[in-house]
């Protein structure tokens, strides 16, 4: 079953639930499916990864909305953009913690021979596309930052 077809079963089951915050956003899922499904040059049927993809973008839209809504004292916003988050990442892989985070980039780190800071590129490369919706990008260019400055010590 495709991302579309799970999106518009769950928003039947949301509408016959009056859940407000979940058909919200998977109506907003849902349409961005639809745009991305409608671009120039896109095919009919998103790809998983493509799909991955937009969730993850969505994702981190909701997350960087909540925070500049904390930053501005409205809670009231922030709360729904933090619902909306939590039925977006229903949909994404689990996260990875910090520990498997960690345990993932040194494997990736030992396997493309990075030896220092100057290597960052070619390790975010490979991480970036292993990693791709089980940790953000932010959390994942800094524990290779780390790692990275920590080999050349």
């Amino acid at each position: 079953m495709s991302l579309k077809e799970k999106i518009e079963g769950d928003i039947k089951k949301a509408m016959l639930a009056k859940d407000k915050v979940r058909l919200e956003a998977l109506r907003s899922i849902k349409s961005q499916i639809l745009l991305a499904e409608t671009e120039k040059g896109a095919s009919e049927n998103l790809s998983a990864e493509a799909e991955l993809k937009l969730l993850t973008k969505a994702a981190k839209q909701r997350r960087e909305s909540a925070e500049i809504f904390a930053k501005q004292n409205r809670s009231d916003l922030e709360q729904v953009e933090l619902a909306q988050l939590a039925v977006i990442e229903d949909y994404l892989p689990a996260q990875l913690d910090e520990g498997d985070l960690r345990t993932r980039l040194l494997e990736i780190i030992q396997r493309v021979g990075a030896t220092g800071p100057s290597d960052l590129g070619k390790v975010m490369g490979v991480a970036a596309r292993e990693l791709s919706g089980q940790a953000d990008g932010k959390a994942i260019s800094a524990a290779v930052s780390q790692l990275l400055n920590n080999t050349n010590a």
